[in-house]
């Protein structure tokens, strides 16, 4: 008895299309995030001075090698579900950038050092409970949060963003070459190559082209160590290595093969962490909301159902606080991804989850990690400052999503300039209590979110609206 085969297609959510279609098309998705999946890990321990020696460049490697590991299993998650855990929708899930003005004003208070770091995973495990339970309580409060709010958070997120990827493209802050001819080169060379292959070619070297250009990036600094001079002399006269320099010996030191370690760093409660990220998830969850909208309008062509948003945010949630186990930053919805999904129509759950299995299996091999977490800071911030800026287009992409109106320029407004204001020029809080200065100060996304949220709810709606 012969049984009728149902032929699906990538542009279906359902169903099983062939592995030589589900490779390729979930590959193209891991490119397209790749990159932004670590480029907040490096950053955020390079705050905390987790980098040198060999005991820390041991525990940044095996952190990075986490990270790549609990994207695609907390992907798997999003995709299939456990129980009311996991929205079922076509979501790749990854490091989310947007914490990481939160944490970098956390590590600025804590002095840095291993025990910041771990103050920042205990406050990611309650933070994502926290979210979960948001999620649980998501249809009655997603009034809330219409595409005005949360286009100024995703806007705010992007403009607290921009200084830490200029930081990047000079060097990296405390770099004793930074804002050197060499380093400034290397970010301009693997910016001009992102966007000639972005939007000067099609298919994959174009979903890729992040991802190529740090490619690029890594081999002309390989060229620029063989015929330039590596070291310099401070003013002191202390010599330093170059910031743009490849630090091999650290490859060839790590692993082939190693099973991820499970709490690599001393996980710490400490309330001057706990406050603000807490205030950050209720962040990421208007975010989230924002991107399963996106991608189930974009490339599913409905709206998002109230079960799908609420399992979305459940796994956004839960799926941070796993993720703090293991020492990696908080897990989310990646943005990049929407945006290739919309672009694309590809939505088959199949390809996507074939893209989190070859995540899973990069985290088994800490050499890869070791090879990216020497990458250049300058070649970092030539992917960076683009990756950002695009963040705050998305935001102006939310708001003007619906008509641009009196009330809603008074929230963008007000939420920007007073709100992200006082983030962004923390200097006027300093009279104010610590834990204040703490929640507000240092990053604009906490007092942007709270200013629009109230002002929504507390102004009148116009006629039109």
């Amino acid at each position: 008895m012969n049984r009728k085969k149902t032929y699906v297609t990538p542009y279906d959510f359902e169903g099983r299309i062939p592995m030589a279609q589900a490779v390729p098309l979930g590959l193209q998705h891991v490119l397209a995030m790749f990159v932004g999946n670590l480029t907040p890990l490096l950053i955020i321990t390079g705050a905390c001075g987790i980098t040198g020696g060999s005991d820390l460049a041991d525990l940044q490697v095996a952190l990075l090698q986490n990270a790549m590991w609990i994207a695609g299993a907390v992907t798997l998650i999003q995709l299939f579900g456990i129980g009311p855990m996991g929205g079922k929708v076509p979501i790749i899930m990854g490091t989310s950038s947007g914490f990481i003005g939160v944490f970098s004003s956390v590590a600025s208070a804590m002095g840095g050092g291993v025990m910041a770091y771990g103050a920042m995973m205990g406050a990611s495990i309650l933070g994502g409970i926290f979210e979960g339970v948001l999620g649980i309580f998501l249809k009655p409060l997603r009034r809330f949060f219409p595409a005005v709010v949360t286009g100024t958070v995703v806007l705010s997120i992007g403009l607290s963003l921009i200084g830490v990827g200029i930081n990047s493209f000079g060097g990296g802050s405390g770099a004793a070459d930074f804002g050197s001819m060499e380093n400034l080169l290397l970010g301009c060379l693997v910016l001009v190559v992102i966007i000639a292959l972005k939007h000067g070619t099609k298919g994959i070297t174009s979903y890729s082209s992040i991802l190529i250009g740090i490619i690029v990036g890594y081999i002309a600094a390989a060229v620029m160590a063989a015929v330039l001079p590596t070291t310099g002399i401070t003013a002191e006269g202390v010599e330093y290595t170059k910031a743009w320099v490849l630090n091999w010996d650290k490859v060839a030191k790590a692993d082939w093969f190693a099973i991820p370690k499970i709490v690599p760093v001393p996980i710490v409660f400490d309330l001057r962490a706990i406050i603000p990220v807490m205030i950050m998830f209720v962040v990421t969850a208007v975010e989230t909301v924002g991107d399963i909208s996106g991608v189930t309008e974009g490339g599913m062509g409905r709206e998002a159902t109230d079960t799908e948003l609420s399992g979305g945010v459940i796994c956004d949630g839960l799926g941070s606080s796993i993720a703090a186990v293991f020492g990696v930053l908080p897990n989310t919805s990646f943005s990049q991804n929407v945006g290739l999904v919309t672009m694309t129509k590809v939505v088959n759950r199949t390809a996507l989850a074939a893209g989190a299995v070859f995540l899973i299996f990069c985290g088994l091999f800490p050499k890869l990690a070791a090879v990216v977490s020497i990458m250049p800071q300058s070649v970092l911030g030539g992917a960076a400052v683009m990756m950002f800026s695009s963040i705050v287009v998305s935001g102006i992409q939310l708001i003007t999503k619906n008509p641009v109106t009196a009330r809603s320029i008074t929230i963008i407004s007000v939420a920007l300039g007073l709100g992200y204001g006082i983030g962004a020029n923390s200097g006027v809080l300093v009279h104010l209590p610590q834990p204040v200065q703490l929640i507000f100060g240092g990053s604009g996304i906490v007092p942007a979110a709270l200013v629009a949220i109230i002002l929504n709810l507390l102004l009148p709606k116009e006629e039109n609206e």
